[in-house]
């Protein structure tokens, strides 16, 4: 497996390849690499012929006061794991070779981020598109694995894709989870004992809720409500920052639900802010 650090050169090699045939596929992490990051390397690796995978914790997406310094990071583990899931190319710039001083560029889809995460980390979705958008000029990729743990993410990367006419197409992977339930996520490691034995009932919530979607409750007002209680009594430790009921694509509030609807919910434990989602179909 390379290893490249420098932008310039990770662009010279990856047109190299386009220039001999190969297919490339990429899959961007910011590091501290699990299973569920391993398994969207796995479902990119039959997609191409050369796959790269970038580890960079970009400051363009996080806010004042937000953990970019205390974000987890092990890039000798990055290496072994990625290489062992046969990642061809890793790319791990610092940021200063990423963003210029007078970087003054950015690439955004105000509406689709205006809710959800994006209601209290207004930058966030700024920063995500414009350093996916560096990747995909860089590798060239024509295909690009994303978990759907993040759907609002993906959802905005979806539209910028379709909106810019990028030639790269987008996959999402399914949210993998600890066996009680718990979605992966790097910032997992911030949790203490107790907080780590709460934190499961974030997706026993949103079971609940499609539960009683499913039995005819439609009213989103009344589900978050419900869900609202059934967080207070079961994580008293947590700090709702959202619990939602959007339009899968729009990520536009609903009233009720007439079709499909995502519950997303965002919870503060302790130093970890959590976040789950769950696709309602009626």
């Amino acid at each position: 497996m390379n290893i490249i650090t420098d932008p310039t050169e990770l662009q010279r090699q990856c047109l190299a390849w386009r220039s001999q045939g190969h297919s490339i596929g990429l899959v961007p992490t910011m590091g501290y690499l699990h299973h569920g990051h391993t398994s969207l390397i796995d479902r990119a690796r039959p997609e191409c012929d050369r796959l790269v995978v970038s580890v960079f914790v970009n400051p363009a997406q996080f806010g004042e006061n937000e953990d970019l310094d205390s974000y987890p990071r092990d890039f000798a583990s990055d290496c072994s794991k990625a290489e062992a899931h046969g990642v061809d190319l890793l790319f791990a710039p610092e940021p200063g070779a990423m963003y210029e001083d007078n970087h003054a560029t950015w690439v955004e889809v105000p509406r689709l981020g205006e809710n959800l995460c994006g209601a209290t980390r207004p930058i966030h979705f700024r920063g995500v598109c414009t350093v996916v958008t560096k990747l995909f000029m860089l590798t060239q990729a024509e295909v690009a694995v994303f978990g759907e743990k993040d759907w609002q993410q993906f959802a905005i990367l979806r539209r910028m894709v379709r909106d810019l006419n990028m030639p790269v197409r987008l996959i999402g992977h399914p949210i993998v989870r600890e066996e009680d339930g718990l979605a992966l996520s790097s910032r997992n490691a911030y949790l203490t004992e107790a907080e780590r034995a709460a934190a499961p009932n974030i997706r026993r919530g949103l079971l609940k809720l499609a539960d009683k979607a499913g039995g005819g409750e439609r009213d989103c007002a009344a589900l978050k409500r419900f869900l609202a209680d059934e967080y207070a009594a079961a994580l008293p430790m947590g700090q709702v920052d959202y619990i939602e009921i959007v339009d899968p694509d729009e990520i536009s509030p609903l009233e009720t639900i007439a079709r499909s609807a995502l519950a997303a919910v965002a919870v503060r434990m302790g130093k970890a802010r959590l976040i789950d989602n769950i696709l309602i179909e009626v």
